[in-house]
């Protein structure tokens, strides 16, 4: 299995830090024998959860120009008609994906084109579902218009427990659909700003998969 590179130096130091909480504690003979087990238990739990959290699945990506793509893992929590203030200043609908603790957390781009527009935003840290979270929260907005002049927004949010958010491009880039885009750091959400008019394939309540499956057509 894959890791991906932004949990590989987490992944080496995670290990120096249990193994230092165990001696110090041990050195004040705190741990009884069945505790010190207990210890062992959970810390490699955890140690494994961070493995599976920052695993990289190699994805067969099929590109379809009249589709958008989920930019990311996990379940539909909304899809609603909603004013787009920040660039786009219209009405436009919104698909919200939140991404749990247990999903694959690389981003991918739901469409192929430019950036025409990314602005990272600092904020809160509610909690990923909140309906004020798309605004408050921590963030980064990206703009991407296509060859035929269509513009797809596209989210990363930070939620209560995801406390980073990568973005590997800027202004300018012309970009591929399915293309590995960022990746948010333990729970978050994204959100997909499409035409009044395009067609939703996916409802409330879908699971869906980044780079995998179509959101919509236009």
């Amino acid at each position: 299995m894959k890791i991906h590179k932004e949990g590989k130096e987490i992944l080496i130091w995670t290990p120096c830090v249990l193994l230092f909480i165990y001696y110090a504690v041990a050195q004040k003979s705190v741990f009884s024998y069945h505790q010190s087990i207990g210890f062992v238990i959970v810390s490699g739990a955890f140690y494994f959860w961070l493995i599976y959290f920052f695993r990289d699945p190699y994805r067969i990506i099929h590109k379809y120009d009249q589709y958008i793509l989920g930019p990311a893992d996990g379940k539909i929590i909304g899809i609603q008609k909603v004013y787009e203030e920040e660039y786009l200043k219209e009405d436009r609908i919104r698909i919200s994906i939140f991404m749990s603790p247990f999903n694959v957390h690389v981003n991918r781009f739901p469409m192929s084109g430019k950036i025409v527009y990314f602005k990272y935003h600092p904020g809160k840290y509610l909690v990923a579902f909140h309906p004020k979270a798309s605004t408050h929260n921590e963030r980064t907005t990206v703009v991407i218009k296509n060859d035929e002049g269509q513009h797809i927004l596209f989210r990363q949010l930070a939620g209560f427990v995801a406390r980073r958010i990568k973005f590997y491009f800027q202004e300018g880039d012309v970009i591929e659909q399915g293309q590995k885009c960022g990746f948010i750091k333990f729970g978050s959400r994204a959100e997909v700003y499409l035409p009044l008019d395009a067609t939703i394939q996916v409802a409330v309540g879908d699971k869906i998969k980044g780079g995998i499956t179509a959101l919509a057509k236009i």
